[in-house]
């Protein structure tokens, strides 16, 4: 590592839970909240081995690192039987990931991602490889002590070259003793902050400094190359745009024309410079204003496309929202559904982790009423699912 590692001592805390949540644990839930611990022998630091013990056997549950910071006190990264959290420990959680992905690393894409967090029992830790660079997203100081048994074995994985550090706002407002800081290069040199990467051999760029989360959105690929598959001689609206990812896949994939809607002009600047990457032969048009407004003009002017495609931000990122998500939903469906040509499919999507996908496709279909389900899918192979708040995208494809 060129830059250096923070060495922070750790210790071990021994823990009791009340009953409902060992309850949970039992059911390899990650999380424990600080209102369920009972006991606790010492006053913890972050990174700190939290052993939690069954209160009537006293036998060992399972092992987490300890958060003071957050009111999931335990980020649990062991379940069952005991075991020693050193370098070979992380060894093992990495190769189990990378194996995970084997499928999709088979195919012509360079971007995925290895770590996700709890859904590969580490959680609040990210990683995400973009061609020769990875950029480790951190959410919690929980990880600072380990990363100096981590980032070898990344590296010797994923054979990148550069690592950048990206760390989450709450870290970047907290004072460390360590000198590590948000779009820090820790690894080697890195020759420009925006990376090229393919994914299903269609090219894209990540800003890896100053990009959104670690640059980019991986998750939606699946989708992304469906709606490619699909836009053969179509024209394709994308609501919500962003850094076009739909976009190019439907113009890699033939359309005759498409539109990125997007609030954002920065977005739909980057949208434009995605496109420039790839060989195609349709149109690119852009509209940056906000989506709801955009789709009523364009019903005003009798548009209709073959495809429409709307993946909006997540509405809902406390349960108060979750009834106004539920109605912004119910209002782009039926404004979407307006823009459809007969039997053109609608793309409905959503990231709110607090929506219920049963609650997100009731909400689409009651308001679409004449269509026929095409297929439902949720987030790609590279981003598992391990327990149920992990599962946050749902899409469904609708022929109207």
């Amino acid at each position: 590592m060129n830059t250096p590692l923070p060495n922070i001592p750790t210790k071990i805390l021994a823990v009791k839970l009340r009953p409902s949540a060992e309850r949970t644990l039992k059911q390899k839930h990650p999380w424990v909240f600080s209102d369920s611990i009972v006991k606790i022998n010492a006053e913890g630091n972050s990174g700190d081995i939290a052993i939690i013990y069954d209160t009537k056997k006293n036998k060992f549950l399972a092992l987490g690192l300890f958060d003071p910071d957050s009111p999931i006190r335990i980020k649990v990264i062991q379940f069952g039987k005991p075991a020693k959290i050193d370098s070979r420990w992380f060894q093992n959680k990495i190769q189990q990931a990378y194996k995970k992905r084997a499928s999709l690393l088979e195919t012509d894409t360079n971007s995925y991602r290895l770590i996700f967090g709890e859904n590969d029992n580490l959680p609040g830790l990210i990683a995400d490889v973009y061609d020769k660079v990875l950029v480790i997203k951190l959410y919690s100081a929980i990880w600072y002590p380990y990363l100096s048994e981590i980032l070898p074995e990344l590296i010797k994985t994923t054979q990148c070259e550069t690592i950048v550090l990206r760390t989450s706002r709450q870290l970047q407002q907290r004072k460390e003793k360590h000198k590590l800081f948000d779009g820090q290069v820790i690894y080697s040199d890195l020759k420009n902050e925006v990376v090229i990467f393919k994914e299903h051999g269609v090219r894209f760029s990540a800003n890896v400094i100053h990009g959104h989360k670690t640059g980019y959105f991986l998750d939606h690929r699946a989708n992304r190359k469906r709606v490619g598959e699909l836009s053969k001689n179509k024209t394709v609206l994308d609501v919500f745009s962003y850094a076009g990812g739909f976009t190019v896949h439907a113009l890699v994939g033939g359309a005759l024309e498409v539109t990125s809607l997007d609030i954002s002009g920065q977005a739909l600047e980057m949208a434009k410079q995605n496109v420039a990457l790839n060989t195609h032969k349709g149109k690119h048009h852009i509209i940056k204003e906000d989506a709801f407004t955009a789709l009523q003009d364009l019903i005003n002017q009798k548009k209709k496309f073959d495809i429409v495609v709307i993946d909006p931000p997540s509405f809902a990122k406390r349960q108060s929202e979750v009834e106004g998500a539920l109605h912004s939903y119910k209002r782009l469906t039926n404004l979407g559904k307006r823009l459809v040509k007969k039997g053109g499919i609608l793309v409905m999507a959503s990231c709110s982790s607090r929506i219920k996908a049963a609650d997100f496709f009731e909400i689409v279909e009651t308001n679409l009423k004449y269509f026929q389900i095409i297929e439902k899918t949720t987030h790609d192979t590279d981003h598992p699912i391990s327990f149920p708040e992990g599962a946050y995208l749902k899409c469904g494809y609708y022929q109207l």
